[in-house]
């Protein structure tokens, strides 16, 4: 008798990979007197859907690991994986492909263009090597992203007629646009009023329900607790 074949029904399902996942990571601050270690065999695991607050007081660290999970730095030592491949040692060039590719960046500034309308500044970050994509398919992408954040009908504002709110949700349009995997938020809040901070922390929150990972740098203890984990970097670790 021949052995039965396995059906569809009966096909092992492989858990799938982390969006990205750090491990031993060390960073150490030279051009100094003495060489300073910020981080210390940091670990971090961010899968899909996910949401990680990162706390800590000002110097511990916090914004240098999200640059080098930007790959805007590198690590001294340690493992970086981004959806199981590893880009430790990864090449500048190929670095910036990944930044374009998968990550979405929200920063405390929002940096948007004040010339130009809130759907021409979303629209910025479709600039790639080869120039514009077609206008229609353009259009199009900015919309659905002003549409994801809740000020679609905001799309011809300037940012000067757009408060502060306003203003950073069509930032993190400009990050969403691309329709990248991992949003990366570096106090994103701290501009911004209690109310409004709440509004933009639910909007960073929504991307993590389709599917992106999220990594939130704050201060703010309650915005933290929102978060699917809290983590707080104390002396180079995560305690």
């Amino acid at each position: 008798m021949t052995a039965p074949q396995m059906t569809d029904a009966t096909e092992i399902i492989r858990p799938q990979a982390p969006l990205l996942q750090l491990t031993g990571i060390t960073k150490v601050l030279k051009g100094q007197e003495e060489p300073r270690t910020i981080l210390s065999g940091v670990d971090l695991t961010v899968h899909a859907g996910q949401s990680v607050a990162i706390l800590g007081r000002s110097g511990s660290g916090k914004s240098t690991l999200l640059s080098l999970i930007g790959l805007f730095d590198r690590a001294d030592s340690g493992e970086y994986l981004l959806n199981g491949n590893d880009i430790t040692r990864v090449a500048e060039r190929r670095a910036a492909a990944l930044r374009s590719a998968e990550f979405g960046f929200v920063f405390q500034r929002f940096f948007l263009l004040k010339h130009l309308t809130a759907a021409q500044n979303v629209a910025m970050a479709l600039v790639n090597g080869q120039g514009w994509s077609a206008r229609r398919k353009r259009r199009q992408q900015v919309m659905e992203a002003l549409e994801q954040v809740g000020i679609a009908h905001l799309a011809k504002s300037k940012p000067t007629r757009l408060s502060g709110g306003e203003q950073q949700r069509v930032a993190i349009a400009r990050a969403l646009v691309r329709k990248p995997r991992i949003i990366l938020a570096d106090e994103p809040t701290g501009a911004l009023d209690t109310e409004t901070g709440n509004l933009v922390v639910e909007v960073l929150l929504n991307t993590t329900r389709q599917g992106c990972g999220l990594v939130l740098v704050t201060h703010d203890h309650d915005h933290a607790r929102k978060m699917g984990r809290v983590l707080e970097l104390r002396d180079g670790r995560f305690n």
